[in-house]
């Protein structure tokens, strides 16, 4: 496990780095949490499926926000039998789900709401190829 957040790269997104106060695991640790081999976790990454911290020797570094995300991935892939494109709709729709469901959460009034939950909403039918 590794948790010093200076060590994090500069290169890294915005999103990795706001983990950095979050337990480290490296890549074969993460791949033995989630039951899967390292090359599998490589693989997800050049994909884009999810994006690793990195020290300046350029190990990956798993947060539990990416150990999550790889759970649903296997399940995708094993469970609900998803081929990898199937897998990215998946996890595009999941995120914006997370946009709705925190809008919900943090806006108090019916007109704002709407307002804040529209274009998730039709960036998730978009990504289903449905006419709203």
């Amino acid at each position: 496990m590794y948790r010093d957040p200076h060590q994090i790269s500069a290169g890294t997104s915005s999103a990795a780095r706001s983990r950095t106060s979050d337990a480290l695991y490296v890549i074969s640790v993460a791949a033995r949490l989630v039951e899967m081999h390292p090359t599998t976790l490589r693989k997800y990454e050049r994909v884009g499926f999810l994006e690793p911290s990195r020290t300046p020797g350029r190990t990956r570094l798993y947060s539990l926000e990416d150990i999550h995300r790889l759970r649903q991935i296997k399940h995708l892939v094993e469970d609900r039998e998803m081929n990898l494109a199937g897998v990215q709709m998946a996890l595009d729709l999941t995120e914006l789900l997370g946009e709705i469901s925190t809008a919900i959460d943090q806006t108090p009034d019916m007109v704002t709401l709407r307002r804040r939950v529209q274009a998730p909403l039709r960036a998730a039918f978009a990504t289903l190829g449905a006419q709203q």
